[in-house]
Protein backbone atom coordinates (compact mmCIF):
# COMPACT_ATOMS: atom_id res chain seq x y z
CA UNK A 1 0.00 0.00 0.00
CA UNK A 2 1.51 3.40 -0.96
CA UNK A 3 -0.44 6.87 -0.68
CA UNK A 4 -0.26 9.70 -1.33
CA UNK A 5 -0.53 12.94 1.08
CA UNK A 6 -0.98 15.49 -1.76
CA UNK A 7 -1.68 18.46 1.06
CA UNK A 8 -0.12 19.08 4.60
CA UNK A 9 1.61 21.80 6.04
CA UNK A 10 4.34 20.07 7.64
CA UNK A 11 6.15 23.25 8.53
CA UNK A 12 3.75 24.66 10.91
CA UNK A 13 4.63 25.51 14.37
CA UNK A 14 1.79 22.54 15.81
CA UNK A 15 4.47 20.20 14.44
CA UNK A 16 8.08 21.79 15.96
CA UNK A 17 8.26 19.11 18.85
CA UNK A 18 7.98 15.84 17.00
CA UNK A 19 8.24 17.16 13.19
CA UNK A 20 10.63 14.84 12.23
CA UNK A 21 8.91 11.48 13.84
CA UNK A 22 6.04 12.65 12.91
CA UNK A 23 6.99 12.59 9.54
CA UNK A 24 8.34 9.04 9.97
CA UNK A 25 5.20 7.74 11.47
CA UNK A 26 3.54 8.75 8.17
CA UNK A 27 6.53 6.52 6.11
CA UNK A 28 6.23 3.66 7.81
CA UNK A 29 2.31 3.90 7.62
CA UNK A 30 2.57 3.82 4.13
CA UNK A 31 2.53 7.85 3.24
CA UNK A 32 5.55 7.66 1.15
CA UNK A 33 4.94 10.71 -0.19
CA UNK A 34 3.92 14.19 1.11
CA UNK A 35 3.30 17.75 -0.81
CA UNK A 36 3.38 21.00 0.81
CA UNK A 37 1.56 23.84 -0.37
CA UNK A 38 3.21 27.63 0.58
CA UNK A 39 1.20 29.85 1.85
CA UNK A 40 3.31 33.09 1.96
CA UNK A 41 6.94 34.50 1.85
CA UNK A 42 7.39 33.39 5.78
CA UNK A 43 6.77 29.40 5.05
CA UNK A 44 8.94 29.19 1.76
CA UNK A 45 12.52 28.45 3.83
CA UNK A 46 10.87 26.09 6.45
CA UNK A 47 9.48 23.91 3.44
CA UNK A 48 12.77 23.63 1.80
CA UNK A 49 14.38 22.73 4.35
CA UNK A 50 11.98 19.52 4.81
CA UNK A 51 12.87 19.07 0.94
CA UNK A 52 16.16 19.18 1.51
CA UNK A 53 15.74 16.82 4.94
CA UNK A 54 13.73 14.41 3.10
CA UNK A 55 14.21 14.73 -0.72
CA UNK A 56 12.36 11.25 -1.86
CA UNK A 57 9.50 11.99 0.34
CA UNK A 58 8.42 15.69 0.49
CA UNK A 59 7.76 18.07 -2.77
CA UNK A 60 7.16 21.75 -2.49
CA UNK A 61 4.45 24.15 -4.20
CA UNK A 62 4.91 27.70 -4.72
CA UNK A 63 2.12 29.90 -3.92
CA UNK A 64 0.36 33.09 -2.53
CA UNK A 65 -2.19 31.89 -0.28
CA UNK A 66 -5.20 33.81 -0.30
CA UNK A 67 -5.32 34.91 3.29
CA UNK A 68 -2.41 36.52 2.86
CA UNK A 69 -3.43 38.67 0.26
CA UNK A 70 -3.44 41.83 1.97
CA UNK A 71 -3.51 45.29 0.28
CA UNK A 72 0.05 46.43 1.57
CA UNK A 73 1.84 43.35 1.00
CA UNK A 74 0.65 41.49 -1.70
CA UNK A 75 2.69 42.95 -4.79
CA UNK A 76 5.49 42.23 -3.15
CA UNK A 77 4.46 38.55 -1.85
CA UNK A 78 3.50 37.75 -5.86
CA UNK A 79 6.74 38.92 -7.02
CA UNK A 80 8.72 36.62 -4.23
CA UNK A 81 6.44 34.06 -6.03
CA UNK A 82 7.12 34.60 -9.05
CA UNK A 83 11.18 34.81 -8.30
CA UNK A 84 10.89 31.06 -6.96
CA UNK A 85 8.89 29.47 -9.44
CA UNK A 86 10.59 30.96 -12.10
CA UNK A 87 14.34 31.15 -11.07
CA UNK A 88 15.86 27.42 -9.92
CA UNK A 89 17.19 27.19 -6.64
CA UNK A 90 19.46 24.75 -5.68
CA UNK A 91 19.79 23.56 -2.26
CA UNK A 92 23.00 21.61 -0.79
CA UNK A 93 22.74 18.19 0.48
CA UNK A 94 25.22 16.17 2.62
CA UNK A 95 26.29 14.36 -0.83
CA UNK A 96 25.25 16.32 -3.37
CA UNK A 97 23.13 18.90 -4.61
CA UNK A 98 19.42 18.73 -4.87
CA UNK A 99 17.55 20.99 -7.51
CA UNK A 100 13.99 21.64 -6.36
CA UNK A 101 11.39 21.66 -8.10
CA UNK A 102 8.23 23.14 -7.56
CA UNK A 103 5.52 20.36 -8.03
CA UNK A 104 2.39 22.77 -8.46
CA UNK A 105 1.65 25.86 -8.20
CA UNK A 106 -0.18 26.23 -4.30
CA UNK A 107 -1.83 26.64 -2.70
CA UNK A 108 -3.48 29.51 -4.16
CA UNK A 109 -7.66 30.88 -4.62
CA UNK A 110 -10.26 33.01 -2.88
CA UNK A 111 -11.19 32.33 0.80
CA UNK A 112 -14.20 34.11 1.67
CA UNK A 113 -14.55 33.36 5.25
CA UNK A 114 -11.84 35.12 6.83
CA UNK A 115 -11.85 38.70 4.52
CA UNK A 116 -14.41 39.57 2.22
CA UNK A 117 -13.17 43.01 1.80
CA UNK A 118 -10.04 41.87 -0.27
CA UNK A 119 -11.82 39.85 -3.17
CA UNK A 120 -10.73 41.98 -5.96
CA UNK A 121 -7.16 41.48 -5.31
CA UNK A 122 -7.89 37.78 -4.27
CA UNK A 123 -9.00 37.39 -8.10
CA UNK A 124 -6.00 39.26 -9.09
CA UNK A 125 -3.53 37.09 -7.34
CA UNK A 126 -5.49 33.85 -8.36
CA UNK A 127 -5.68 34.89 -11.77
CA UNK A 128 -1.90 35.83 -12.45
CA UNK A 129 -0.84 32.75 -10.08
CA UNK A 130 -2.81 30.46 -12.56
CA UNK A 131 -1.37 32.03 -15.66
CA UNK A 132 2.04 31.11 -14.30
CA UNK A 133 0.95 27.34 -13.76
CA UNK A 134 0.18 27.42 -17.08
CA UNK A 135 3.49 29.25 -18.44
CA UNK A 136 5.23 26.72 -16.09
CA UNK A 137 2.91 23.79 -17.33
CA UNK A 138 2.52 22.85 -13.38
CA UNK A 139 -1.26 22.35 -12.01
CA UNK A 140 -2.33 24.10 -9.25
CA UNK A 141 -3.90 23.67 -5.33
CA UNK A 142 -6.52 26.00 -5.24
CA UNK A 143 -8.33 26.91 -1.94
CA UNK A 144 -12.34 27.52 -1.95
CA UNK A 145 -13.42 28.35 1.41
CA UNK A 146 -16.72 29.80 1.18
CA UNK A 147 -16.24 30.45 -2.53
CA UNK A 148 -16.14 27.72 -4.94
CA UNK A 149 -18.78 29.56 -6.88
CA UNK A 150 -16.81 32.74 -7.43
CA UNK A 151 -13.84 30.40 -8.25
CA UNK A 152 -15.90 28.61 -10.51
CA UNK A 153 -17.20 31.65 -12.05
CA UNK A 154 -13.54 33.12 -12.53
CA UNK A 155 -12.73 29.82 -14.09
CA UNK A 156 -15.45 29.28 -16.89
CA UNK A 157 -14.76 32.86 -18.35
CA UNK A 158 -10.81 32.15 -18.87
CA UNK A 159 -9.76 31.61 -21.98
CA UNK A 160 -7.45 28.72 -20.32
CA UNK A 161 -7.36 27.17 -16.99
CA UNK A 162 -4.11 24.93 -15.88
CA UNK A 163 -4.73 21.73 -14.48
CA UNK A 164 -5.16 20.89 -10.73
CA UNK A 165 -7.44 20.28 -7.57
CA UNK A 166 -9.63 22.27 -5.53
CA UNK A 167 -8.38 21.29 -2.04
CA UNK A 168 -10.73 20.44 0.68
CA UNK A 169 -13.45 19.66 -1.22
CA UNK A 170 -16.69 19.61 0.75
CA UNK A 171 -19.36 20.97 -1.62
CA UNK A 172 -22.47 19.80 -3.11
CA UNK A 173 -22.74 17.03 -6.04
CA UNK A 174 -23.13 19.83 -8.37
CA UNK A 175 -20.54 21.65 -7.24
CA UNK A 176 -18.45 18.45 -8.14
CA UNK A 177 -19.93 17.93 -11.69
CA UNK A 178 -18.30 21.65 -12.60
CA UNK A 179 -15.75 21.29 -10.85
CA UNK A 180 -14.56 18.22 -13.26
CA UNK A 181 -15.93 19.44 -16.26
CA UNK A 182 -12.95 21.98 -15.84
CA UNK A 183 -10.51 19.05 -15.59
CA UNK A 184 -9.69 19.30 -12.12
CA UNK A 185 -9.11 17.27 -9.16
CA UNK A 186 -11.06 16.94 -5.70
CA UNK A 187 -9.15 16.76 -2.80
CA UNK A 188 -10.77 14.58 0.01
CA UNK A 189 -9.30 14.93 3.48
CA UNK A 190 -10.58 14.64 7.14
CA UNK A 191 -13.60 15.58 6.78
CA UNK A 192 -15.15 12.88 5.05
CA UNK A 193 -15.20 11.09 8.23
CA UNK A 194 -17.16 13.25 10.26
CA UNK A 195 -20.54 11.96 11.07
CA UNK A 196 -22.54 15.05 9.99
CA UNK A 197 -21.16 15.33 6.48
CA UNK A 198 -22.70 14.89 3.21
CA UNK A 199 -19.56 14.48 1.52
CA UNK A 200 -19.53 10.79 1.20
CA UNK A 201 -22.80 10.32 -0.57
CA UNK A 202 -21.97 13.15 -2.76
CA UNK A 203 -18.52 10.65 -3.41
CA UNK A 204 -20.61 7.76 -4.63
CA UNK A 205 -21.87 9.73 -7.78
CA UNK A 206 -18.33 10.72 -8.40
CA UNK A 207 -15.83 8.49 -10.02
CA UNK A 208 -12.83 7.45 -7.82
CA UNK A 209 -10.40 8.41 -10.53
CA UNK A 210 -11.06 12.20 -9.95
CA UNK A 211 -10.18 11.94 -6.04
CA UNK A 212 -6.61 12.50 -4.54
CA UNK A 213 -6.15 12.15 -0.84
CA UNK A 214 -5.19 15.02 1.39
CA UNK A 215 -5.01 15.67 5.02
CA UNK A 216 -4.46 19.75 5.42
CA UNK A 217 -2.38 18.68 8.13
CA UNK A 218 -2.28 19.84 11.23
CA UNK A 219 -6.02 21.15 10.41
CA UNK A 220 -9.11 18.87 10.09
CA UNK A 221 -8.10 16.02 11.77
CA UNK A 222 -10.12 12.60 10.74
CA UNK A 223 -12.13 10.57 13.47
CA UNK A 224 -11.33 9.56 15.53
CA UNK A 225 -8.43 12.48 15.98
CA UNK A 226 -11.21 15.04 15.27
CA UNK A 227 -10.50 17.94 17.49
CA UNK A 228 -6.76 16.85 18.07
CA UNK A 229 -3.72 17.86 15.51
CA UNK A 230 -3.65 16.41 12.07
CA UNK A 231 -0.83 14.68 10.90
CA UNK A 232 -0.04 12.86 7.41
CA UNK A 233 -0.35 9.31 8.83
CA UNK A 234 -3.87 9.89 8.43
CA UNK A 235 -3.84 10.02 5.24
CA UNK A 236 -4.95 6.12 5.69
CA UNK A 237 -7.70 7.15 7.91
CA UNK A 238 -9.17 8.79 4.58
CA UNK A 239 -8.39 6.37 2.60
CA UNK A 240 -10.12 3.56 4.73
CA UNK A 241 -13.26 5.65 4.67
CA UNK A 242 -13.38 5.95 0.73
CA UNK A 243 -13.11 2.02 0.36
CA UNK A 244 -16.74 2.10 2.26
CA UNK A 245 -17.65 5.03 0.15
CA UNK A 246 -16.78 3.12 -3.11
CA UNK A 247 -16.97 -0.61 -2.23
CA UNK A 248 -12.91 -1.31 -2.58
CA UNK A 249 -10.81 -2.88 -0.59
CA UNK A 250 -7.82 -0.33 0.79
CA UNK A 251 -5.32 -1.40 -1.46
CA UNK A 252 -7.17 -0.61 -4.67
CA UNK A 253 -8.30 2.25 -3.49
CA UNK A 254 -4.79 3.11 -2.36
CA UNK A 255 -3.61 2.44 -5.97
CA UNK A 256 -6.28 4.39 -7.78
CA UNK A 257 -5.73 7.81 -5.54
CA UNK A 258 -1.88 7.59 -5.91
CA UNK A 259 -1.93 6.88 -9.53
CA UNK A 260 -3.95 9.82 -9.67
CA UNK A 261 -1.90 12.43 -7.91
CA UNK A 262 1.63 10.89 -10.00
CA UNK A 263 -0.64 11.68 -12.84
CA UNK A 264 -1.72 15.29 -11.39
CA UNK A 265 2.00 16.44 -10.20
CA UNK A 266 4.49 13.95 -11.38
CA UNK A 267 5.91 12.90 -8.99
Amino acid sequence: MILVDTHTHLYEEQFDVDRTDMIERAIIAGVYKMIIPNVDSATIQGMLDLVQQFPKNIFPMIGLHPCYVKPETYKQELETVRKYLFDEITLTTHDSQLTTNFVAVGEIGIDMHWDKSTLDIQKEAFETQCDWAIEKKLPVAIHARESTHILLDILKKRKQNPRGVFHCFTGSLEEANEIIKLGFYLGIGGVVTYKNTNLRDTLKHIPIDKIVLETDSPYLPPVPYRGKRNESSYTKLVAETLCTVYEKGLDEVSSITTQNSHDLFCI
